[in-house]
């Protein structure tokens, strides 16, 4: 890995150095000091490992002054290399995690996410899959610390759901699920088999950065058509005798949502909206990938929801990656939520691995 040079670090600290005094005046606008506050809370992780690098380059240089100097007594020079290849040693790892935090980011890692379920090819067994899925993904969000809001949800006959739609909330929630989305696939006997043969069945996962009111605009008067109905689905005594179903059509794209999981009219809209909102934002963020020229199409996947990703075995007991070749034979602790942190872990790491290698190239 190339290293990152003394000036670099130099301009870091300085910078982090500038914004913590620009903060310590009480003269600024509130709106400034809000966004001084991003700034600084963005650079001073970065600013921590440049420090670091600084500090074991410095080290290492007053060591091998020690180690080759003539005039000092043989122990002292001894001590003084033991210690230089121990310093050696630590830098490389101190220069990588730098390198990492200087990677250009991705401006939604940090926000909460949309997170739609869809049963695919396999009937029944497919519905019970994503019920599956939907349940793993719960449970990873309570071990993360995540609030997880369902906003619409279509159950099936034997359990399961044909489609589900939930909000999670949490910091850096958009950054370990964004590589989930794509096809997942089931090898199981689906409890609806009497001969005990093993089915093949999948559903598609798409994980989208929840929008903010000020990244998409929407003009409802001149954008929006919203037509109000009647409840079709099971509820509670209201549904079926109120207009309380929602569905929104956005005129400039055809993209239309439906929302009719609430017996209130307002909050059916309300998640309309919202979800409205996070579709426009995502198409809006692939438009500005696929104009970039030579845009990456990463090793973990692009995303793309039509794309298989992993599959789980249960006779096996295992759950493989396709995309790093990753087997993890604790497929019952995967599906309990925590163990899937591992499978994310190593995807994450790949990314940033060749996000590093392009870096050197």
């Amino acid at each position: 890995m190339a290293g990152i040079s003394s000036a670099r670090i130099a301009q870091i600290e300085s910078r982090r150095d500038e914004l913590q005094a620009l903060m310590s005046r009480g003269d600024l606008p509130s709106d400034q000091f809000v966004q001084l506050s991003k700034d600084y809370a963005e650079i001073e992780p970065v600013a921590v490992a440049a420090g670091e690098v600084r500090r074991l380059r410095a080290e290492l240089d007053v060591l091998r002054g020690l180690a080759e100097d003539d005039a000092s007594d043989a122990e002292m020079r001894e001590m003084a290399a033991e210690e230089f290849e121990e310093i050696k040693a630590r830098l490389p790892q101190a220069e990588r995690d730098l390198a990492l935090r200087l990677l250009p980011r991705d401006a939604a890692d940090e926000r909460s996410a949309m997170l739609e379920i869809r049963a695919g090819t396999g009937g029944d067994e497919a519905a019970l899959f994503a019920g599956d899925l939907f349940r793993m993904y719960q449970r990873y969000a309570e071990f993360r610390g995540w609030r997880v809001e369902l906003i619409s949800a279509s159950a099936a006959d034997l359990g399961g759901y044909k489609e589900v739609v939930a909000s999670v909330t949490g910091a850096g929630v958009f950054a370990r699920l964004k590589f989930e989305s794509g096809v997942h696939r089931v090898q199981r006997v689906p409890v609806t088999e009497s001969g005990g043969r093993i089915h093949t069945s999948a559903a598609t996962v798409a994980v989208l950065p929840e929008a903010e009111d000020v990244d998409v605009q929407i003009d409802e008067a001149k954008e929006l058509r919203i037509d109000v109905y009647r409840s079709s689905g099971p509820g509670g005594q209201s549904v079926n005798t109120t207009d309380s179903a929602v569905r929104i059509t956005h005129l400039p794209t055809g993209l239309v949502v439906i929302q009719q999981d609430e017996k209130s009219q307002h909050k059916n809209k309300a998640k309309a909206l919202k979800v409205l909102r996070t579709r426009l934002y995502e198409m809006e963020r692939e438009r500005l990938a696929s104009e970039r020229a030579g845009a990456r199409k990463s090793m973990v996947g692009s995303g793309d929801r039509s794309e298989r990703i992993r599959t789980y075995n249960f006779p096996q007991g295992r759950v493989t990656d396709h995309r790093i070749n990753l087997t993890l034979h604790r497929l019952a602790e995967i599906l309990e939520g925590p163990g899937l942190d591992e499978l994310i872990g190593a995807l994450i790491a790949e990314d940033e691995a060749e996000r590093l290698a392009q870096l050197d190239g």
